[in-house]
Formats: structure tokens, sequence, C-alpha cells
């Protein structure tokens, strides 16, 4: 019944690849028959390991983790595992020769982002990406060479890069969605302050009416402005009296000099007339407006 065992465990694996990531999950199909379950393999072990560091926020990750690890270690030893996706793994890393050092290496990284949210240098970073993805592409390497390990020497270095590679893009993907994120909480920390901002857009481009989505497109702006003397910057007062700081270094012309604006300070609340278009942002200080171009200053 241990081969039994052994292929509800296999299957696990899959469904985990497929579950998680349809791309990988094609690209995997494309792979020789031979391999492909070891993949699989692979795949589901770093997938559940991956998935207690970034996922599990409501447990006691560091436990889970610690857990997970023992169970791996255990499954080594004595080539089989109760857990279907460390049987399964333990499995490929007996056929295919997969070095403990890689796996260490793996779970290092792993560890880390439990407890370190910043790497000082470029050697962190470095160690980090290799421990959380050029092993990875190593232990598929150890798969696809199949025991010829002057072939996997010779491919080592490209692996590797490979590995990076699929990081560093994961990266980029996550700092977007982390900016998305942060917009969204700023958004909700000045709300009151974007429902006056929405009253006074006359025209917008790239605009479609949703309002949360304001973040960085270019509006245009009827208002008044002048510069503030004691704050020496350029402030775009709203028709309701909402004051909002420009940056100017994108205007056309410039805007002291040409278009004469007005000084104001504590003695002096002169302000001009002004229709702007500018870009529309969003910082922890509240809404900010970078000027892209000048449509009408009226003086008085």
């Amino acid at each position: 019944m241990k081969e039994l065992f052994d292929k509800i465990s296999e299957d696990c694996s899959k469904n985990v690849t497929k579950s998680y990531s349809t791309s990988f999950s094609l690209a995997t199909k494309m792979l020789s028959a031979n391999i492909r379950q070891d993949i699989y393999n692979i795949y589901g072990f770093v997938r559940f390991a991956d998935e207690i560091v970034d996922s599990f926020h409501s447990y006691n990750k560091k436990e889970l983790f610690e857990r997970f690890v023992d169970d791996l270690n255990h499954s080594l030893k004595d080539q089989i595992s109760l857990n279907p996706i460390l049987n399964s793994f333990q499995r490929t890393v007996l056929k295919c020769n997969i070095d403990k050092e890689l796996i260490d290496a793996f779970l290092k990284s792993m560890e880390q982002d439990l407890k370190k949210k910043k790497y000082e240098s470029l050697k962190e970073y470095n160690d980090y990406i290799y421990g959380s993805a050029d092993v990875v592409g190593l232990m598929c390497l150890k798969v696809f060479v199949r025991g010829d390990n002057d072939n996997y020497n010779k491919l080592k270095p490209y692996a590797m890069s490979l590995g990076s590679a699929f990081q560093k893009v994961n990266f980029l993907r996550d700092l977007n969605d982390d900016y998305k994120k942060l917009i969204l909480e700023l958004k909700k920390e000045h709300r009151n302050e974007i429902g006056k901002l929405k009253s006074e857009i006359v025209r917008t481009e790239n605009y479609r009416g949703n309002f949360d989505e304001l973040n960085g497109i270019k509006v245009v702006f009827s208002g008044f402005m002048g510069y503030d003397l004691e704050r020496k910057e350029i402030i775009f007062m709203t028709r309701e009296g909402q004051r909002i700081m420009m940056v100017q270094d994108n205007f056309t012309g410039t805007l002291v000099g040409e278009c004469g604006l007005p000084v104001i300070s504590s003695e002096n609340e002169t302000r001009c007339a002004a229709t702007i278009i500018a870009r529309l942002l969003f910082h922890k200080n509240g809404p900010i407006m970078k000027g892209l171009e000048i449509v009408e200053v009226i003086k008085r």
C-alpha cells in the first residue's frame, strides 16, 4: 500500500502546482513525462514553505515553519512522511540526489522572511535571492540532468541566473502591489480631502468615473494660486479653501516670473485665479499636485 500512498502524495503536489500557478503548471506539462512529477514535487515543497511565511498571518508562523522544517528533516532521514507534500519531495530528493545544502539555503531565506524586513547591502540581497530562487533552479536542474554531474556543473550558472531573474520579476510585481495598497491606505487616511478635491475637478484626462483610481492621472483644476513666502512653496487653493502644495518642476514657464504669482504671507492673502493641468499624487502628508501646464492665469 506504500505505492498507493506515494501516488496520492504526488497527486497532492501536482494539484498544489495547478492550484497555485497556472503558468508554471502549463509550462511543466511541456516537460518530458518522466521528469514532470519531480518538478511538481519540488514546486509543492517550496510553495508550502513560502505560504507559511507569507500568508498565514493569523497563526504563529514561526512555530508553523519550525514544525515544517522538523517534519522535513524527519522525512529525509526516514524516507517517508505523513505530510504528502513532504513525502513526495523527499522521494525526488533521494531519486535525483538533490544536495541538502540547496534545501538548507532555501529554508534559510524563507526563515529570513519571518524576521528580516530590510536588506542593508548587496551581499544580503544576493544571499537572499540565492536561497529563495537560485537554489530552486538548481533543484530543478538536478532533475533535468538525471545524474549527469558534468552537465549539471556546466549548466549551473545558467540555472541560477534564471532563478534570479524570476525572483527579481516577482520583486517588481510585489512592489507594484505594495504601491497600490499604500495608495489605498493614504486615500482612506485623507478621505475628506479627496472628497473636496473631487468637487474641484473641471475636466480630466484618462479618468472614467472611478475616483479611487485618481492617483497619478492628469486632471485640470480651477482655483487660486500664490507663492507662500513662509513655506517657500507654490500653493494652489481650491475654491472651497483647501491648500494643496504644488511641485512646479514640470510647469511650462516660470511661475513666479512669467505669470506674476502673488506672494501669500501672514499679512497678505492675495491670490490669482488659475486653471492648471497637474498630476494628482498622494503621499503621507496628503495630496500634492505635480504641475504639467498652466492653462490660464487671471491676475487680480
